[in-house]
């Protein structure tokens, strides 16, 4: 299992910024979603499923695409601006759509939600059993499950996002997870910065800070 901490996520905010993915005219911006009454901030593309894990992941690997889950919960600020800003930029939401399936769980909610291991329990039971203590949370699972695999979810996803991300981290760590880069590079941080470097030498405009 390979999974992110949090002081990792911090450092990664000081790597990398790609300065056109932040800098997007409000023109192409695609359209804000507000709260529902749960509070959460529900973009029309993600998948509204029956929330069998194991069925979900096969669903995507259908489709050529990987699962991923993300933690929200109400009036998370960091949320909120991942919906505003991140969800918002049609190159991000883009390449989310065409390689992955998104499933959005509430960390406090009651729905039922069957796990990998085949155990039927609620969303805040199951992010208590995946210890999501931030959100977002995102995790991103294989793009098939171990023949008779009965592990857990958090004990078989390959990448874990915690917390808010500026949008240039956000999307590569997408790319990240579809290139299998972790296998190569474990470290996140040195992966985006290399990225950087291969950016600058091809005249792309790129800003360490």
């Amino acid at each position: 299992m390979r999974i992110n901490c949090f002081l990792s996520a911090l450092l990664v905010s000081m790597a990398v910024l790609l300065t056109p993915v932040d800098g997007q005219a409000e023109k192409k911006l695609l359209p804000n979603v507000e709260a529902n009454e749960e509070g959460l901030h529900v973009q029309p593309w993600f998948k509204n499923t029956f929330l069998d894990l194991r069925e979900d992941i096969a669903d995507a690997a259908k489709e050529r695409k990987q699962l991923v889950i993300v933690w929200e919960q109400k009036g998370c600020p960091y949320c909120r601006e991942m919906h505003r800003v991140n969800l918002r930029i049609p190159e991000v939401v883009n390449y989310i759509r065409a390689n992955f399936n998104v499933i959005q769980l509430n960390l406090w909610g009651d729905r039922e939600v069957t796990d990998l291991d085949g155990k039927v329990t609620t969303e805040k039971k199951l992010g208590r059993k995946y210890r999501v203590q931030f959100t977002p949370t995102l995790q991103f699972f294989p793009k098939k499950l171990a023949e008779g695999s009965k592990k857990p979810g958090h004990e078989v996803e390959v990448w874990r996002l915690l917390g808010y991300w500026k949008p240039f981290h956000f999307l590569n760590t997408f790319r990240y997870v579809k290139e299998e880069g972790y296998d190569s590079e474990p470290n996140f941080q040195r992966w985006l910065q290399e990225l950087g470097r291969k950016m600058q030498a091809e005249g792309k405009d790129v800003k360490l800070w």
